[in-house]
């Protein structure tokens, strides 16, 4: 898969089953999933999600991710867009926080 700009994301993320977007309170737009967020993207430059704390300190570690702009203690993580292989990153991470839903769900 190979996903170079922000409209990509978008058009990925609307690929799975089950996702839509609505704005963000925030500003950008947010991707849901049967009423949750999966994460949100701000302008073309930056995608933030929640992650489970031990998938949150691995991502940052490995230097997949960046701890959330704003709150850098919680499970929130920051991946900003500035080459290709960013984009690919957030949609890995994207589709991680999308299959671990969907696994909550279907328990």
């Amino acid at each position: 898969m190979t996903v170079t700009r922000r409209d990509d994301i978008v058009d990925e993320l609307l690929s799975w089953t089950g996702v839509t977007v609505q704005d963000h309170r925030y500003g950008g737009i947010e991707f849901i999933f049967e009423g949750k967020e999966i994460g949100h993207i701000h302008g073309d430059y930056l995608i933030d999600l929640f992650l489970p704390k031990s998938k949150r300190d691995e991502v940052v570690a490995n230097g997949f991710a960046q701890p959330h702009h704003m709150y850098p203690d919680s499970g929130w993580v920051s991946v900003y867009l500035m080459s290709d292989k960013d984009i690919i990153k957030a949609v890995e991470l994207l589709h991680f926080k999308y299959d671990l839903m969907k696994n909550r769900n279907r328990s």
